[in-house]
């Protein structure tokens, strides 16, 4: 990049009920020096997430709060802002999470990207940027990912914590999203930035990533990502698919693809007959499920698992730890 040019970033912030934690996203996005603008979209939140928003941008002009009548979800509360930033590049930022310092100026130093993210460290629920304990640290390294590269490390893998990628928030060159009339897919709540990535990342998005942290993810385990409906569940699914019927992907791209999205499958099976075995008894839910004999061995396999241990990493507290270690 030109290092003469000075760039410059939008931070977009959606927040449904985020009042006792969006001054943090707020005042962090603010201090960066290269932030040109944050965006806040009040998702139909039914406290005072606005006004606590709009303090906590102690009247700085670059601070913009919309507000959304009905609640829609991330998705479309992020398109919302995409269609009004101004920034060389967009940063999306969860009103739960807040950003370290110099961290736009670490990411905008790194040529040649279309997507630029860094390292994110969970803590605690009640953590914040002024007391933070110490964050771990791993050798500064940069990571040219690829479309098949950034699927893999969203693979789920037996026996250990899930480490998606997909959680990763890099900023985004927004005349790349602008170029190609990329947003959000907005009938997904869950795993809409992985979407999104896959699809940048069809299109040639460069996508490079700092291994040093740069981003703070509040830990929670009732977060949006950990209490999804089998509905969000069976339109992810479906995002998955439509990621194979993708123009000029090569073999390791399709494989990882299709990979994630029987994973995926797999996933809605399970959940959808827990759903039936609560709403209709074991038996019957049974009993259903004998009109589809396919989907009896991923049912099995899947209570199998959750008997034995091998999907609780959701339920593993991540405090302290790095997303990329």
């Amino acid at each position: 990049m030109n290092t003469d040019v000075r760039l410059t970033v939008s931070v977009i912030i959606t927040a449904h009920d985020a009042a006792a934690t969006i001054a943090d996203a707020v005042s962090t996005a603010l201090a960066e020096t290269e932030t040109v603008e944050v965006i806040v979209v009040d998702d139909a939140s039914r406290d005072r997430t606005i006004e606590a928003a709009t303090l906590a941008g102690q009247g700085d002009s670059r601070l913009t709060v919309m507000s959304c009548a009905i609640n829609g979800g991330p998705a479309a509360a992020r398109n919302r802002a995409l269609e009004i930033a101004t920034g060389d590049f967009v940063a999306v930022l969860d009103a739960d999470d807040f950003v370290l310092p110099g961290r736009f100026a670490r990411l905008l130093s790194i040529p040649d990207a279309d997507m630029i993210a860094d390292n994110i460290v969970f803590v605690a629920e009640d953590s914040s940027p002024t007391d933070l304990p110490e964050v771990p640290t791993v050798d500064a390294a940069i990571i040219d990912l690829d479309l098949a590269a950034f699927v893999r490390a969203n693979h789920s893998v037996r026996g250990s914590s899930r480490r998606e990628w997909g959680f990763l928030k890099p900023i985004m060159r927004r005349k790349f999203l602008q170029r190609n009339k990329l947003y959000y897919d907005s009938t997904l709540r869950l795993g809409e930035d992985y979407d999104l990535y896959v699809r940048m990342l069809q299109l040639n998005a460069r996508f490079k990533i700092l291994t040093q942290v740069g981003y703070a993810a509040r830990w929670r385990m009732n977060s949006l990502s950990s209490r999804h409906s089998t509905a969000d569940l069976h339109a992810l699914h479906t995002a998955a698919r439509a990621h194979l019927k993708m123009q000029q992907l090569n073999g390791n791209a399709h494989a990882a693809l299709s990979i994630h999205a029987k994973e995926l499958h797999r996933r809605f099976l399970l959940r959808d007959f827990l759903d039936r075995r609560a709403r209709l008894g074991r038996a019957r839910a049974i009993l259903s499920c004998c009109q589809y004999p396919m989907t009896l061995m991923p049912i099995t396999r899947g209570i199998l698992l959750d008997k034995f241990g091998f999907n609780k990493s959701a339920s593993v507290s991540r405090v302290g730890r790095l997303l990329i270690e």
